[in-house]
């Protein structure tokens, strides 16, 4: 069993979703409180042992990549201003040398070539895949709950999920349960977005995995599913057929930052789980509900 030490972030999506805002800046930047999605995931991503940080980009993304750098300038200003608070920030936010790699998704073709295009990256070991815009707000975290599944069911793949709503199942990956193993499950199957009366449960995948590297060869001739897109459930349902699986119900609670609702709902949630700001947040919300604000 090998440990998890890479994790891909596939970051080449256009966020149309959310245009204008992202007409010129990765809806991966857009903000939680202070701090860019990426960055929350890729925290979530260091908390659960990563050492090798993947990002799969695309055109209009080096903004990703710079704000994993140094900038000289900045840290020279906010240190003639003896703002050391601010430097301490950075530093500890900053990945250290090496630990980034970018390649690129030339096209949009969908998660699962997304992930193959990571494959020279990766190379010959297991994976996390975290899609950044999904945050869970746990702890431990969310890939750290699933690393501990992984070293406790002896490794293979881990699939994070949560219950949904059963009327609400066609718009997801669900998955079915097998024997119960400790805190997991065995995952014997996958339905991508069933219709309620068809879905083999209320768990649904949520936007992290952990993958062997098998997947990649799969992926390589993986022929275009829905959306005419190369999915990555349509890999995994084949990897199943050789390769344990197992799910997580993990503890957290998740936010769907592709839409505009779980976005704000983010904002919110981790804006009160900040000291310097949780009661002046209550205060205006409690105005704007009023109709005061």
């Amino acid at each position: 069993m090998r440990p998890i030490r890479k994790a891909v972030f596939p970051v080449a999506g256009l966020g149309t979703r959310f245009l204008p805002a992202t007409k010129a800046m990765p809806k991966e930047m857009l903000t939680v409180v202070d701090r860019p999605l990426i960055q929350h995931v890729v925290d979530e991503a260091r908390e659960a042992g990563i050492e090798d940080f993947i990002f799969v980009t695309g055109r209009n993304k080096q903004i990703i990549e710079d704000h994993f750098d140094v900038q000289p300038e900045l840290e020279m200003t906010l240190k003639e201003r003896g703002k050391t608070k601010e430097l301490d920030l950075l530093a500890r936010d900053l990945p250290p040398a090496g630990a980034t790699s970018f390649t690129r998704q030339q096209a949009p073709l969908g998660l699962g070539h997304a992930v193959w295009c990571a494959r020279e990256l990766v190379g010959d070991e297991p994976f996390a895949l975290i899609l950044p815009d999904v945050l869970v707000k746990a702890s431990p975290s969310c890939l750290s709950q699933m690393v501990d599944v992984y070293n406790e069911v002896g490794g293979g793949n881990v699939i994070a999920v949560e219950e949904c709503d059963p009327a609400k199942v066609s718009s997801y990956g669900v998955v079915s349960v097998g024997e119960t193993k400790g805190r997991a499950f065995e995952v014997t199957g996958m339905v991508e977005k069933p219709k309620p009366e068809e879905a083999p449960s209320n768990l649904i995948i949520t936007g992290r995995y952990i993958l062997e590297p098998e997947i990649f060869g799969l992926l390589e001739n993986q022929e275009k599913g829905a959306g005419g897109e190369i999915q990555i459930t349509d890999s995994m349902q084949r990897l199943m057929e050789t390769r344990p699986f197992h799910g997580l119900k993990f503890d957290g609670t998740t936010y769907d930052c592709g839409s505009k609702i779980g976005f704000l709902a983010a904002n919110v949630a981790y804006g009160l789980d900040r000291p310097e700001l949780a009661d002046d947040l209550k205060a205006m919300i409690d105005t704007i509900l009023s109709g005061r604000g």
